[in-house]
């Protein structure tokens, strides 16, 4: 898709918000100078195996201009939210957040009248370089996945054209990685899975069927949210909405045609994967001759684990000073009891 056409692409950051009594109270309980702010997970949608999202932890994402001026403000009303990193002062607790793993502070097991909150904050610039160029894929990959947006960018910021480019660098991925044929909802387990590849957590502290959990009884979410890159594609691949069948060209000029599309850090990774023998090409030699190998699905798929990979692990361990030492092993130990819940249900299936 040519990116002159996004600009014609309705998402959910083109409609406006209707927020539940509960979700107005938790960002009531925040500084209101947010630029973006969305709930995602098991707290905000039901997810398949659950009756209700009533008990579950509620995860945020809290989009800021400027992080120092957000932890001052915070912290002023939020002293208790913070681990013992709050003494070192706002101006520390930012410098922490953008110099280190994904560049998010998150907060973690938070109390508050309704149950507990988990919030990560990110600076704009910060979110701007994941959405376009998946420099982390961290809060990023969250992003393909639906949401419910709490606080909406305004019309003129950069964030609403980064959070369109987001998901079509997904599509792109998605079906390079996908054969000639498959089903919507293979589809969508696809563009869920992207931010798990690599991720240390799907072996060792997470549901062993995360992904399936989440796309079930979201089907028709996953559907308005990708449904207006179709047109785009379709010089590449159509889909059926009546017998939900996907059908794509995976000629090597598709496959050159989604590669250049692909976000810059992915594509940075395929051309130094592929020069590891010592003899350099560049770009669009890579891409030609990627494009004609039958492992091209396989580049691309490891490429996009390279960078989960890195970033899950250095911003885990950013989490244990923000969480805090009790917390953090508490969250951990949440984790595993999930872990161990999804494998019992494999072993009893």
């Amino acid at each position: 898709m040519a990116t002159s056409r996004l600009s014609s692409v309705r998402l959910f950051c083109d409609t406006p918000l209707a927020l539940t009594d509960k979700f107005r109270y938790i960002l009531s309980l925040f500084p209101q100078d947010l630029v973006f702010a969305f709930s995602y997970g098991s707290g905000a949608f039901q997810q398949h195996g659950q009756k209700s999202t009533e008990g579950n932890v509620v995860d945020l994402i809290l989009v800021v201009e400027d992080a120092e001026t957000f932890h001052r403000s915070n912290l002023e009303r939020n002293w208790k939210h913070y681990s013992s990193m709050k003494y070192l002062g706002p101006h520390a607790l930012a410098s922490f957040q953008e110099k280190w793993g994904a560049r998010v502070y998150f907060n973690t097991l938070v109390p508050y009248k309704h149950g507990l909150l988990k919030y990560g904050v990110v600076s704009s610039s910060a979110l701007i370089v994941d959405l376009f160029d998946w420099e982390w894929m961290y809060i990023g990959g969250r992003l393909h996945k639906p949401i419910m947006p709490l606080v909406l960018p305004n019309a003129n910021h950069p964030l609403r054209s980064a959070l369109k480019h987001n998901l079509q660098n997904a599509m792109h991925t998605a079906l390079l990685l996908l054969p000639d044929t498959f089903q919507e909802e293979t589809l969508y387990e696809t563009l869920a899975g992207l931010s798990y590849s690599g991720d240390f957590r799907m072996s060792f502290g997470e549901d062993r069927h995360k992904v399936k959990n989440i796309v079930r009884p979201q089907i028709d979410r996953f559907r308005e949210l990708y449904a207006p890159f179709w047109p785009g594609l379709a010089a590449y691949a159509e889909f059926n909405s009546s017998t939900g069948r996907c059908e794509q060209d995976t000629s090597p000029s598709a496959r050159i045609f989604h590669l250049n599309l692909l976000p810059k850090k992915i594509q940075q990774t395929i051309v130094h994967e592929w020069n590891r023998d010592g003899r350099w090409q560049d770009v669009e030699d890579v891409f030609r001759a990627a494009a004609h190998d039958t492992e091209c699905p396989e580049l691309v798929k490891e490429a996009v684990q390279k960078t989960v990979k890195a970033s899950s692990w250095t911003q885990s361990l950013k989490g244990i000073p923000t969480a805090g030492f009790i917390k953090a092993i508490r969250y951990g130990f949440a984790k595993v009891k999930k872990m161990w819940k999804s494998l019992k249900k494999t072993d009893d299936s």
